[in-house]
């Protein structure tokens, strides 16, 4: 009886759905938080008091899900699956492979990765393209058969994952910092307290004696919603300035109302 191979047995083709499936979950699960941790330190606020779950934190990397991300995991895919690719790319593949191999082109470019390394200071927010380039090095190296290890395959993986978390902590610094550009069109709040609250930059209305919630407070833009309250920042609250960031809590003593973004 000819040996079973592993798609043959269904337990085993669950096991390894199921493995993958977590490694890619513990993935996205890392990025997300790199991402969201960078983009609401922009705002000197820790994501973690926002209650955010396993899936908003997984969602929260297909942020990362640009043209250049995408291009180098079809490129990684490209040269780890090249074996098992139709005929015709398989050749054209075959053709280049030979090319790099006798042009040492690998070398080439682990070189440039190295000095990129070097450069790290100077990159600014091209950081991530240093252990991009030496990944690549890595990776045309066992394209072209120079190196069959899979050690290449694990130091690659590692640069690109190292690269990828570089990536993130720019992303969501730079689309914070777009976020708070734009604060008017953050959504709106209305609060009403039956206590006179210490916000500052606001419009604050005294609806007069009698009433549970006697203070009427407009001008606040929402950042963010937690478990316990609402980060709030003021209407021309600027990131380059000193305004503060107001967290107004949830209890019986205050009513916060949402509105669209415009007026006050």
């Amino acid at each position: 009886m000819p040996p079973s191979r592993p798609g043959d047995d269904p337990a085993a083709l669950v096991k390894v759905v199921v493995g993958q499936a977590s490694f890619i979950a513990a993935l996205m699960f890392y990025m997300g938080a790199v991402y969201i941790s960078s983009f609401y330190g922009y705002f000197h606020l820790s994501p973690w008091v926002l209650g955010f779950g396993f899936a908003q934190i997984v969602v929260q990397s297909l942020n990362l899900l640009t043209l250049p991300v995408l291009v180098v995991c079809a490129v990684v895919l490209v040269v780890v699956e090249a074996g098992r690719l139709p005929g015709g790319v398989a050749r054209g593949l075959a053709a280049v492979r030979a090319v790099v191999a006798r042009r040492h082109l690998h070398l080439v470019v682990a070189v440039a990765g190295l000095v990129l390394l070097l450069l790290w200071r100077h990159l600014g927010a091209y950081v991530w393209a240093a252990p991009v380039t030496l990944a690549a090095g890595l990776l045309l190296g066992r394209f072209c058969g120079r190196s069959r290890s899979a050690l290449t395959l694990l130091g690659a993986g590692v640069l690109l994952l190292w690269a990828a978390t570089l990536g993130a902590v720019y992303l969501g610094d730079h689309n914070a910092r777009v976020h708070a550009r734009h604060v008017a069109a953050w959504t709106r709040l209305v609060v009403l307290s039956g206590q006179r609250l210490a916000l500052h930059g606001v419009y604050e209305e005294d609806l007069g004696t009698g009433l549970r919630h006697r203070y009427r407070y407009t001008g606040l833009r929402s950042l963010a919603e937690g478990p316990d309250g609402y980060y709030v920042v003021p209407l021309g609250w600027t990131p380059a300035g000193t305004d503060p960031l107001y967290v107004i809590p949830k209890n019986g003593d205050v009513w916060v109302g949402v509105a669209p973004a415009g007026g006050r």
